[in-house]
């Protein structure tokens, strides 16, 4: 769905040109007829191939990676920022100067926020306080809580060194493989993910259910969207307590009797966006509109159920010497 403004809006630079978001997000921006700056720090995200305009820049814990990002923005005379890393998202904080000198209008969530996402203890004890359902969890210890578990990083991303273990042995070796590892009680039931997006004041603007019917290294292979008003009122709450705004991948389980526990908040957009999409909530372009100054619609991001998807490979063929 593109209109006049998106078609005569100056480019989008889109960081994480080679993950499943960054991807998702830059092929909805040209459905929207809107020009795209992809970014990466591997110079051979596939990303960086699927549009004209784009460069590699350093990894987000370089402490020039705001200069860089600035740099392209200004080469390819950007004027908006999506971030689909969230491990990125300090670093632009503290450039958020060089941004906006450049031009380059972003919408970012809190640096404290950030923190408490991508700390998988610190949320847990923060939804703990706020009395929002999670997982029964020990740092480094499975003492206080009940197995079966799982052991994780603490900071981690996509199932990376994610370990199912149902005796204290098992648990003992996993957590002797995994840095900082965090204990969690296993949970059991149908997995989920929401896709939302929070406004500037902090209202949960809309948010799309869908079911992880298939998983493959933590993106969503296959999935199909659900209405559940009890689910989309928690994840409020949630994203609430965490203090977050603009886009969010909120993660869970609904158990046997019907009781919905949060595993975890990623402030991003998810892997699996494009469902949420086809099902017709315009998050990207809603987000887009806040970036740029403009309220965003909540009618514009309502989603219809039972919408499926299935995912295949596809292919992007780079000619030699280019």
């Amino acid at each position: 769905m593109s209109t006049d403004a998106d078609r005569h809006g100056g480019p989008v630079l889109v960081t994480g040109a080679g993950g499943a978001a960054g991807i998702a997000v830059i092929q909805a921006l040209r459905e929207r007829g809107r020009p795209v700056v992809a970014a990466d720090c591997d110079p051979d995200a596939v990303g960086l191939h699927l549009v004209a305009d784009g460069g590699v820049v350093p990894r987000g814990d370089s402490p020039d990676f705001a200069a860089h990002v600035t740099k392209l923005a200004t080469r390819f005379r950007a004027t908006a920022l999506i971030c689909t890393v969230a491990e990125e998202i300090e670093a632009l904080q503290d450039g958020a100067g060089l941004l906006a000198e450049a031009g380059l209008r972003s919408w970012l969530p809190s640096v404290q926020t950030v923190r408490t996402c991508t700390d998988k203890w610190r949320f847990a004890k923060a939804c703990a306080a706020a009395a929002i359902p999670v997982p029964r969890t020990g740092f480094g210890t499975v003492t206080g809580v009940p197995g079966p578990w799982i052991v994780k990083p603490r900071f981690g991303r996509g199932s990376r060194d994610v370990y199912r273990v149902d005796n204290r042995m098992d648990a003992a070796f996993a957590m002797s493989k995994v840095e900082q590892p965090l204990v969690q009680t296993r949970l059991t039931g149908q997995e989920f993910t929401v896709d939302a997006l929070v406004d500037r004041r902090g209202a949960l603007a809309g948010a799309v259910p869908r079911w992880r019917l298939q998983t493959k290294a933590g993106i969503s292979t296959k999935g199909r969207t659900f209405h559940s008003p009890r689910l989309v009122s928690a994840v409020g709450r949630l994203l609430g307590a965490v203090g977050l705004t603009g886009p969010a991948n909120v993660q869970g389980f609904l158990s046997e009797r019907g009781e919905f526990s949060f595993t975890e908040v990623n402030p991003r957009f998810s892997g699996g966006l494009p469902l949420a999409l086809a099902a017709g909530a315009d998050l990207v372009g809603e987000y887009l509109r806040g970036i740029e100054g403009e309220p965003v619609r909540p009618e514009r991001l309502v989603a219809r159920a039972d919408v499926t998807m299935l995912r295949h490979f596809t292919e992007v063929f780079i000619p030699c010497g280019s």
